[in-house]
Formats: C-alpha cells, structure tokens, sequence
C-alpha cells in the first residue's frame, strides 16, 4: 500500500483557502474568474479585472488556530492586473509541556506564519488568460523559524462568452527549506562514558529539508441563466498534489437578481480518511453612490472530527 506525505511538508499554510464565497461552493475554484475572490485557486482569475479591488477573509481554524488574508488588485492596463496579498496565521499562545513537568514548566510559545505575495495577470486572448504569483513565505514556532518562496501557474479558456470555463493551475511550486534558530543550539557531550571530556561542547541540530504543497488544479466551471433574476454556476475541481492524494471538490451557487446568493459543496471527494465535507454559504452584494461596489460572504465548511470551520470575506471595488 502506498503511504501518503501528509505533514511532510512546510508552508502547508499556504493550502488553506481564504475566501468565503469560493470555500462555500467546496472550494471549486480551479475554473473561477470573478476576480480577486477566485485568483487564490487560480492566478489567471484576475486577469479580466476592470476596478480596483480589495479583499479581505477571516477564518477561525481548526484548534482556534486565528488565520487572516487580504489582497488588493490593480487593473494595470495593457500589462494586465497586478495583485498583492499578505497571508497570516497564530497559533497563540501554548502552554510548554514535558515529560517531568506535564502541567506546564510556566513557560509558552506560539507557532505563527506570514506570506507575502505579488502576482500578474494578463488576458493573451478574448477567451484566454494567464496568471503568475511569487510569494515568500515564513514559518515560526517559538524561536525556530523556515523560509522559503514558491510561484503560482495558472490559465482560464473560456470556451463562450455565457458558458462553459476550464481552469488550470499549479500552485507552490518551489524547493522548500530548512529550519533554523536558537531552538536548535544545544550542548553536546562527545563521549557520554568518559568523565574526564567536555560534556557541554556547543553544537547545532541541523533538521531536515522540508519540501513545499505543490498543488496541480484542473476546474471545470458552467453558469447557467435561468432568466433575468435567477442564475446558476456549478463548479467542479480535480486535485493532485505533492503531499496528499488525488481528490475532487464539487460546487454549486444560486444568485439572484445579482445581488443575494446561496451556496453550496463538497470538498475533499474520493480521499480516503478525508475529515472535510460538506460546504455550506451566502453572500450579498451592493452599490453605494453608483460608484463603490461592496461584497459580504460567509462560508461554513464541516472538519470531521475537527469540527468546523467559519469563513468571512468583506470586498470592496472602485
């Protein structure tokens, strides 16, 4: 039987989706190009983007593991679309425990990341796009840290101008690294049977090279009008990534009027001992002085036995 890579790798931040709308259709955004709600799965989604727009998610995680992401999109004319995102996540603070002390030494720590990305998206034709992203990202536990770049790949075809889209996407794509820090700096004793060495000579535990969550994304996108009120989009993404093994999320979102949608998925399909599921959400958009539109999206999704997830999501575009 072969053995999955889960945990093997760093940045695994990185693989958790930030924004509401998306993440409540079960995450099935491979093929998504509305804008700057959707380039998190796909660069390319921007590549179209006509305002200014700003972006903002919140998502209190597994364990209240606090994580936040904003973005911010700027049409840059015949060069396409620009987009800026800065990625967090806190553990807060955790109580340091060992073997002789397992109430707690009085001490603490806390694990917390940071990415910050840049990216471009252009349209090549009327129907086909292109989108590239560079993000550095950090990881901290206590006084250890990791760093490391990764680059986002991805294409939308739309194959009309009212119909079906195909999405593709390779995302943190990159070497990974290795941790370092004073965590890691420790006494040594060359020859723990002799008493007459140095048994406090300083030395350095060098860990391993961790890889990074290469994801390879293909989507299928289809909306679907049903009159002047009331549309349909249906969604569906393959997944393959380094780390893991291949599943599917599958995504559905009612709108009415443009203004009021429901939404609904599953993700993680086909993965054996998956703990993710169902994926549940609403959204509401409006207009003030005809000028500043705005975005407000929620977005449950059920964990397993991790319990659930809530997303929130506030946009905005000029």
């Amino acid at each position: 039987m072969a053995q999955g890579k889960t945990g093997t790798t760093i940045g695994t931040f990185l693989t958790i989706e930030p924004n509401a709308r998306v993440a409540a259709m079960g995450n099935a955004g491979g093929a998504a190009d509305f804008g700057i709600e959707a380039y998190w799965y796909n660069p390319a989604a921007i590549a179209r983007t006509e305002k200014h727009e700003v972006s903002f998610s919140h998502l209190t995680w597994i364990a209240s593991i606090d994580y936040n992401h904003v973005a911010a999109a700027i049409p840059a004319g015949k060069a396409g679309t620009v987009v800026a995102s800065l990625t967090s996540l806190n553990s807060g603070k955790i109580d340091v425990r060992t073997v002789s002390q397992p109430l707690g030494t009085g001490e603490s720590f806390d694990v917390a990341d940071v990415a910050v990305g840049l990216g471009l998206a252009r349209p090549i034709t009327d129907r086909f796009s292109v989108g590239a992203r560079i993000t550095y990202l950090q990881e901290r536990i206590w006084h250890s840290s990791v760093s490391s770049g990764v680059i986002d790949l991805g294409t939308v075809y739309r194959v009309n101008d009212a119909g079906l889209v195909i999405g593709a996407a390779m995302t943190n794509l990159g070497v990974g690294g290795q941790y370092d820090g004073r965590d890691l700096s420790v006494t040594y004793d060359q020859d723990p049977n002799s008493s007459g060495d140095n048994g406090t000579i300083p030395a350095t535990i060098f860990t391993d090279k961790f890889g990074v969550p290469i994801t390879l994304r293909f989507g299928l996108a289809l909306p679907v009008r049903i009159n002047q009120a009331n549309r349909l989009r249906f969604a569906v993404d393959a997944l393959h990534p380094s780390d893991n093994a291949e599943s599917m999320n599958l995504g559905a979102e009612y709108e009415y009027k443009g203004v009021f949608a429901l939404r609904a998925g599953w993700q993680q399909l086909f993965l054996s001992d998956s703990e993710a599921g169902l994926t549940l959400g609403a959204g509401f958009k409006g207009e003030m002085n005809n000028a500043l539109g705005f975005h407000l999206d929620y977005a449950y999704t059920d964990q397993g036995r991790l319990e659930q997830a809530h997303r929130f999501s506030v946009g905005i575009d000029f």
